[in-house]
């Protein structure tokens, strides 16, 4: 369901004038996203907390390679650079999971422990495939305040497509303590919680 947003918010001249060249490019539940000039995209939210935390979450992520780069950021919009490449879950469907791929997202995995976020997850859809594979997080959410252990919505979404026993087979390979762990909360979390 597309939902308007109806508010109004000021910009800096420079970033007016690059807005007058915008191109929209879609609309989700948080909000409404254009590219601008110059690869970048304005991203405006209906809530400015949510706002708030997504910029925070991308600012203490800078220099991270799966994270796009923040250039301003305002009470309800953030320019960032614009994430091309494929939907994480709609890669999957055409070209399958591989051991790259899966080597990707763990080390993504690994950067968020290391950035300090408490909720180590992210769905599919939040993640875009680029054409060398790797990959860039968009949307991310709560990474600092919930607090999840384990990548359930990713490997929920995994299940979904058919691909969850390769990366964990893959986990399996590479670290044995993190594949028990992971799978036995994912396993405990479909039977119980999924239906």
């Amino acid at each position: 369901m597309v939902r308007h947003l109806d508010f109004s918010t000021n910009f800096s001249d420079e970033l007016e004038k690059l807005f007058k060249k915008a191109e929209f490019l879609g609309e989700g539940h948080n909000g409404i996203v254009y590219l601008l000039p110059e690869n970048k995209i304005i991203k405006f939210f209906r809530d400015k907390e949510i706002c708030a935390d997504e910029y925070y979450i991308l600012y203490k992520a800078q220099g991270s390679i799966f994270f796009p780069k923040v250039y301003e950021y305002g009470e309800y919009y953030i320019v960032r650079d614009y994430v091309g490449g494929i939907r994480l879950d709609k890669y999957v469907e055409r070209k399958g999971l591989d051991s790259y791929l899966c080597k990707a997202l763990v080390e993504m995995l690994d950067e968020f422990t290391k950035l300090g976020f408490t909720k180590i997850d992210i769905r599919c859809r939040d993640i875009y495939v680029q054409d060398n594979k790797s990959i860039i997080v968009i949307d991310p959410k709560n990474n600092f305040d919930k607090k999840v252990k384990y990548p359930r919505h990713l490997m929920k979404g995994l299940n979904k497509l058919g691909v969850l026993q390769i990366f964990l087979s893959y986990i399996k390979e590479k670290d044995k303590s993190k594949y028990g762990a992971w799978k036995y909360s994912m396993e405990k979390y479909l039977k119980y919680r999924v239906k």
